[in-house]
């Protein structure tokens, strides 16, 4: 018996779908809703971890993303200028275990494509246009959910994983939100030349940090770091401009990165932000969990993984215990608040060091600190 009969869970995003295959798999009447028209097919690349590809293993999602993706080992680090040479070569740790990459990127859009199927799959249903609007928990048995202003109905549990600015968070009252680090990127989804098998990243020259990560047999996504200012409003030719601009110091493979904005890829940019909420993550039947609850800058590649921990962990208690009740909200929170603010600190304890050019700073034994955490699973 399961601790839940019937769930809402607000956003498709990776730790919304995760929970819903987890859930549905395990008989649990499953309603996913999305605020977007349909399931997006923008965005760049991502970096997933040896310990985010593990919770794909228990999703039974591992064998589809494999073959979506490009799985590598190590880490390779280039100095800018004439011929970017490499000046350090370093080894992941396999955060997964033995039967799992160290990291694999691939395109975003493959990876929500792949768990939206084995969501539905399972039983869950996806209501895209839908977004989770209030809630109703005066009955400590149930949460009343609405969407667009209408009640949907009474679930066991509301889960909020409507990312970073969740809907769901500002309704249970949590007022903790994302705040800017500091440093913005620059993305770009371009092609992949046979010399890139691995992550490889830059450091110095005009901006933080320039790399790319290959994402499949063709594909790769590169970025570069800089001081967060105000890009929102460029224009699209403004924006390919800049990323021109700032990378021209870069040798190597950027050269190739450059020839495809030329040939029309397009450049978008974020800011990095961070933010953690600190004690309960639940309000009764209602909780948060991936950037909902927590995000860093992709510093060390670890906030993807991040959310799909908090769905995988949810998801087996939910499933392992008869009720939901204080001792599986301690738990929970035991297992997961701890980590999160790690790898939260971390990240973005790294970006400060970029961002006070502190060159002391052992940056590389902090990574491998977080790392060797992240392998014990969660």
């Amino acid at each position: 018996m399961t601790a839940v009969n019937k769930v809402a869970i607000a956003g498709s995003g990776v730790a919304g779908l995760a929970a819903a295959i987890q859930l549905a798999k395990a008989g649990v009447e499953v309603d996913v809703f999305d605020s977007r028209a349909e399931l997006s097919a923008l965005g760049s690349g991502i970096t997933l971890q040896g310990n985010a590809l593990r919770v794909f293993g228990a999703l039974g999602a591992w064998h589809d993303i494999r073959e979506a993706g490009l799985a590598f080992e190590g880490l390779a680090l280039r100095a800018p200028g004439p011929g970017a040479p490499v000046v350090a070569q370093l080894p992941d740790v396999k955060t997964g275990g033995p039967d799992f990459p160290s990291a694999m990127g691939m395109p975003r859009a493959e990876l929500t494509r792949i768990l939206l199927a084995h969501a539905t799959a399972a039983g869950a249903r996806v209501h895209f246009g839908a977004e989770v609007t209030g809630i109703d928990d005066s009955d400590a048995a149930a949460v009343e959910v609405f969407v667009g202003g209408e009640s949907v109905g009474l679930y066991d549990l509301l889960v909020g994983a409507d990312g970073l600015n969740s809907t769901v968070r500002g309704l249970i009252g949590i007022e903790t939100v994302p705040q800017p680090t500091g440093m913005g990127i620059w993305r770009t989804f371009v092609s992949r030349p046979d010399d890139v098998v691995r992550t490889e990243l830059y450091y110095g020259g005009p901006v933080y940090i320039a790399g790319y990560t290959p994402t499949g047999d063709d594909t790769m996504y590169a970025f570069l770091v800089e001081k967060a200012q105000d890009r929102f409003g460029v224009s699209a030719e403004d924006a390919t401009q800049i990323m021109l601009d700032e990378s021209r110091a870069y040798d190597g493979p950027w050269n190739h990165i450059r020839a495809d904005l030329v040939a029309g890829a397009a450049a978008n940019y974020t800011w990095f932000t961070q933010h953690l909420v600190e004690g309960s993550w639940n309000r009764g039947r209602v909780v948060i969990i991936g950037d909902a609850a927590h995000s860093c800058p992709p510093t060390i590649a670890q906030g993807a993984a991040q959310g799909l921990e908090d769905a995988f962990v949810l998801t087996e208690l939910l499933v392992a215990n008869d009720a939901v009740d204080q001792g599986l909200w301690d738990e929970f929170h035991a297992r997961r608040v701890p980590r999160a603010s790690a790898v939260v600190a971390a990240s973005v304890q790294l970006g400060q060091w970029q961002i006070d050019g502190n060159r002391d700073a052992d940056a590389g034994g902090l990574i491998f600190s977080v790392a060797q955490q992240m392998a014990q699973p969660a």
